[in-house]
């Protein structure tokens, strides 16, 4: 069994400050844009290198910030290349952008550098901030899954508690779970009694009694005794790991459009990109004007990049998810979302779900002959001994 020494907050501050430093470097790459487009558009450049030295000086200055806001797509284009699967949003950005700033060889032409460099900024910028919503809708079902323990109480031979992971936990074992802690791991009570909050699990508000021989299942808080539990499974199929696994597991039970989706992009990327190959071959083979049509052929590129709709349908199915883990509610895939949209009529049956289970008497209507004291104590008598929350 292997002592628990929780390492999870510094992989999260890994990805968190990971993001920040893709945002700090696409502001950096957007202050140095900004400085570089004004010296270009005020003349200073031309002043200083004379024509066509501001081409040339444009060229690199321009290249700088492309460089800083856009390696790591030009890294995954290049990449995907190499795996032989180039057909992305990636290798259209590279190919569109990088042309524009091949434009530099046809001095006759427009400089289109900072086209280039701007079109890889405002993609980043996109990138950048599906990035967070990503992040935010993760925080919301980590948020609403925090229901898994860090660490199980194995009593040891001179009496003393031992913090194990769960996971290293044979079958079989005691283990011990005081109150407030949650249980780990699915068993049976073999000594004490207590109440179980159940509500993260089943969503019933009422605490539930348990004593020696029942049955609980992990993930569930122990609200007042002490309890020793003999696990009658691994925790890797015990409750809380399965309910875990579904909610992670989520974004691979695609909905019909994500599917869709996706197979479309497969057919549609290298069809846009013929397309341009043709566009710009065709049109400087007929008329000779190959700066033109090779700018015609970038353009369309850059137009015609399927990213936003790739992007935008499985993100929004996995905000939905986040969203509804906010609120409380799992869903277990976009398939489920998906579904929703055809229900018409929605059934609660738990106290919990539609109440926070607090109930209070609000108003007393005694009929002819009755007090409001008397009735409160007739219907209190009548109930006295029901153990029902509302009595």
């Amino acid at each position: 069994m292997t002592t628990a020494d929780p390492k999870k907050k510094k992989k999260k501050r890994k990805k968190k400050e990971s993001l920040e430093h893709k945002r700090n470097r696409i502001l950096v790459a957007l202050g140095i844009f900004a400085v570089v487009y004004a010296l270009d558009e005020f003349g200073t450049l031309t002043a200083a290198f004379g024509t066509p030295g501001d081409i040339y000086a444009s060229f690199m200055l321009f290249l700088i910030p492309f460089l800083i806001a856009g390696y790591d797509v030009l890294q995954k284009a290049f990449n995907n290349i190499r795996r032989g699967k180039a057909f992305d949003e990636s290798f259209l950005m590279a190919v569109a952008t990088i042309g524009a700033f091949a434009m530099v060889l046809f001095p006759d032409t427009d400089p289109h550098m900072a086209e280039g460099a701007a079109v890889m900024l405002f993609y980043q910028v996109g990138e950048l901030f599906q990035a967070y919503a990503v992040g935010k809708s993760r925080k919301s079902i980590s948020a609403m899954m925090d229901i898994a323990p860090d660490y199980a109480n194995v009593e040891q031979p001179d009496g003393t508690l031992e913090q194990v992971f769960p996971d290293g936990i044979a079958v079989g074992t005691v283990i011990v779970v005081k109150p407030g802690e949650r249980v780990p791991i699915d068993g049976v009570i073999v000594e004490g009694e207590t109440q179980l909050d159940t509500a993260a699990l089943t969503g019933e508000s009422v605490p539930r009694p348990v004593k020696t021989g029942d049955d609980i299942i992990s993930g569930c808080i122990n609200m007042t005794g002490l309890i020793h539990v003999r696990t009658t499974k691994p925790f890797g199929e015990s409750t809380v790991a399965r309910v875990l696994e579904l909610v992670e597991n989520a974004s691979e039970k695609k909905a019909h459009t994500e599917n869709f989706i996706t197979r479309f992009a497969r057919v549609y990327t290298p069809a846009v990109t013929g397309a341009a190959a043709v566009l710009a071959l065709g049109g400087g083979l007929v008329t000779g004007a190959w700066p033109d049509w090779i700018l015609r052929g970038l353009t369309f590129l850059v137009v015609s990049c399927p990213c936003a709709l790739v992007i935008s349908v499985p993100l929004s199915f996995f905000g939905g998810i986040g969203g509804a883990s906010k609120l409380g509610v799992l869903i277990k895939g976009s398939n489920y979302l998906e579904t929703l949209a055809d229900v018409d009529t929605v059934v609660f049956d738990k106290t919990g779900t539609l109440t926070n289970g607090t109930f209070s008497v609000v108003a007393v209507h005694p009929e002819a002959g009755y007090t409001e004291q008397s009735l409160l104590e007739v219907a209190a008598l009548a109930e006295s001994f029901s153990d029902h929350p509302i009595a």
